[in-house]
């Protein structure tokens, strides 16, 4: 590494920590991972994946694993609530002529492959550990963790997440997450056979939409304008699901709307949002992904910048000679895109929870769209 960084400890084994395990292993640099979780999990139904992150899997070597396990498709098809199409959405082919603009795949899958592309690339992942104790001084970072063992780095990366550990110890000012005024719904259902590509209902205030994950399944989110983000109990997981598709009159919508059951593994999650203002960084520690932007899922692009800034990041440390110009490069690069994210994303949102102007719905839809297919 140009920068002198040798030995980087990840702190969060999620899709951003394990990319950047990934990304930095490539580079030569000894990787130490630490992930809180010991089954080392991801929970959750399906995830949405935009053209720019189809891309960034080619970067970190996934994409054919992904093509195997997931679904590539090309388009998004907007539909109104009794069915007619009104548009369809491109989406350019950004991870190459061979390869549909778009997909979706199952986030525990997802996850195994980057788990599985993480030790392949050697990293040293120890799990059921975090940090106690974080020391820098001017040449890096001294580390206790909660096994006992302690360690020192030439960086940390902190990728712990949108209720970060490391932010907090690194950061105490910093923001707290903030609840948007809307809840997402998640289920994973059998693939209907007129469904070849994510396909949306426009509603008044609540807004569904199916994305095939593999040949066999498929997964619905609804977003819903709720006033504060309480709890859902498991008993009125189904009978809300369902509720809430009751205004759409398409067929196809009821026949979804049938198959949804006890074991549609439903996900409810209140949508919390969070961009903290730069610096991402203090001396010898950087945060990236959800740690400092953690966006709603209206652009389908949350993973996609968190992975993009892992990319980054190992790009900046191999690149420029000393690691605090190399932190000053990546920041550079990365929050202005990051910003665009978060901040349209809640705006698509502010427009669903009042049923305002769609005309500026889809300008700032196309807009971003357009500027995530610029290179990262």
């Amino acid at each position: 590494m140009a920068s002198g960084a040798r030995r980087i400890l990840i702190i969060g084994g999620g899709f951003s920590g394990m990319s950047a395990a990934i990304a930095l292993r490539k580079n030569g640099v000894d990787v130490d991972l630490v992930e809180i979780d010991p089954g080392w999990r991801n929970y959750g139904a399906g995830i949405s994946l935009a053209p720019a992150t189809l891309r960034t899997f080619r970067h970190l070597g996934i994409l054919d694993a992904f093509l195997e396990h997931g679904s590539a498709t090309d388009n998004v098809e907007l539909r109104l609530p009794h069915g007619p199409v009104v548009a369809t959405l491109p989406t350019p082919r950004l991870a190459g002529p061979d390869v549909p603009g778009g997909g979706a795949i199952m986030r525990p899958v997802l996850a195994r492959l980057l788990a599985d592309a993480t030790r392949s690339a050697g990293a040293n992942v120890r799990l059921g550990c975090t940090f106690t104790t974080i020391a820098q001084d001017d040449d890096g970072v001294e580390v206790r963790f909660t096994d006992g063992q302690r360690g020192r780095y030439d960086l940390v990366i902190g990728a712990d997440g949108l209720h970060s550990k490391t932010r907090a110890a690194v950061f105490p000012d910093a923001p707290h997450p903030r609840y948007t005024g809307q809840a997402v719904w998640r289920a994973v259902l059998p693939r209907v056979p007129e469904i070849t590509t994510v396909t949306m209902w426009i509603g008044q205030r609540v807004k569904p939409g199916v994305n095939p994950v593999s040949k066999a399944e498929m997964y619905m989110f609804i977003t819903e304008a709720r006033p504060t983000g309480e709890h859902v109990a498991a008993k009125d997981l189904v009978p809300q699901m369902r509720a809430l598709l009751a205004e759409f009159p398409d067929p196809m919508v009821q026949r979804i709307r049938e198959q949804i059951g006890a074991d549609s593994q439903i996900v409810f999650r209140p949508i919390d949002s969070l961009l903290m203002p730069q610096p991402w960084f203090h001396g010898r520690v950087a945060l990236i992904g959800d740690t400092v932007h953690a966006t709603t899922p209206h652009l389908a692009s949350g993973a996609c910048i968190g992975i993009e800034d892992a990319l980054v990041l190992a790009e900046e440390l191999d690149r420029v000679e000393d690691v605090d110009r190399a932190l000053e490069a990546f920041q550079r690069r990365r929050w202005d895109r990051c910003r665009m994210v978060v901040e349209n994303s809640a705006r698509l949102g502010e427009i669903e929870i009042t049923n305002g102007d769609k005309n500026e719905h889809a300008r700032i839809m196309g807009a971003s769209m357009a500027a995530l297919a610029q290179p990262f």
